[in-house]
């Protein structure tokens, strides 16, 4: 599923082969808007790009549609359907934050660049990156600059893509648990990267610069299953993630309101506490009133 940037209209992308659009401009009153679409075989993927006017959808026959869904009653087909290898599924699409590229990661392990400024003649850029294993998540960063992939072979990978002709690895890929990677996510500032793991795991990396990406902190758990999504807050102190098991959570990713929660609930560490937890730092009274 995906919601238009104007929050008024749901995609919804199904086993039967069909794109729906619904609109939700009264959340507790949504309603169909138009006909279902052929989409092909089974669709895995929707995205609305940035403008809203254009809906991708990716399916399970290797094939990508584009559809102008300026008004939502009456969408139509643009352009020719975007075949890809046709060694199997497209398990995401995902537009540019500008809205000119489309990012698609394919089941044979590799993603393709489209330019989709016109959308009616979308053309490829450059060569498929091979990222391993199946492709499960693509996610661009707000700069546009860098892609992030996550996949089947436990890893994640960063690509410069300043040039989307020319597109190449930012350093080392990145270790997703030895679990299958089902979800990435830039934050707002670009500065973070969440991952998503079978493991049940949440993951957090400083890829501030790219080229030299590392981990922050530990893995947030709590799920015993696979974690499918990951996807920060518009002000990016916030991180869900929704599980196998039917359960979403909510992480607090803002220091200070975590240590104000800390002081007000737990009073701060007393000298044992510290000497116990953090012995490697000089003890400091850490709620100051």
């Amino acid at each position: 599923m995906a919601v238009s940037p104007g929050g008024h209209t749901l995609a919804s992308g199904s086993d039967d082969g069909t794109v729906r659009l619904w609109d939700v401009a009264d959340p507790a009153h949504p309603r169909r808007s138009g006909q279902p679409m052929a989409g092909g075989s089974a669709v895995d993927s929707v995205a609305f790009s940035p403008g809203g006017h254009t809906l991708a959808s990716g399916s399970d026959d290797g094939t990508v549609r584009l559809r102008d869904v300026a008004d939502p009653a009456h969408p139509r087909l643009i352009g020719p359907i975007i075949v890809g290898s046709g060694f199997g599924a497209v398990h995401v699409v995902v537009f540019s934050p500008g809205g000119h590229m489309l990012a698609r990661g394919d089941h044979d392990g590799t993603i393709r660049l489209w330019d989709v400024t016109d959308p009616a003649h979308p053309s490829q850029l450059g060569q498929p990156l091979t990222g391993g294993n199946a492709v499960d998540s693509v996610a661009f960063s707000p700069d546009g600059h860098t892609l992030a992939s996550g996949g089947s072979d436990s890893t994640i990978e960063l690509w410069n893509i300043s040039d989307p002709a020319y597109p190449r690895r930012s350093g080392r890929p990145l270790a997703g648990g030895g679990a299958e990677v089902h979800s990435v996510a830039f934050s707002p500032s670009g500065h973070t990267l969440a991952s998503g793991s079978d493991d049940g795991t949440v993951r957090l990396w400083d890829v501030t610069d790219p080229a030299h990406p590392s981990q922050l902190g530990q893995p947030l758990t709590g799920s015993t299953v696979a974690v499918d999504s990951v996807a920060f807050s518009p002000d990016g102190h916030a991180l869900a993630s929704g599980s196998d098991d039917g359960t979403t959570r909510l992480w607090n990713l803002n220091v200070g309101t975590a240590i104000d929660r800390i002081c007000v609930t737990a009073g701060g560490l007393t000298p044992r506490q510290w000497n116990q937890y953090i012995p490697q730092l000089p003890y400091q009274p850490s709620c100051v009133q």
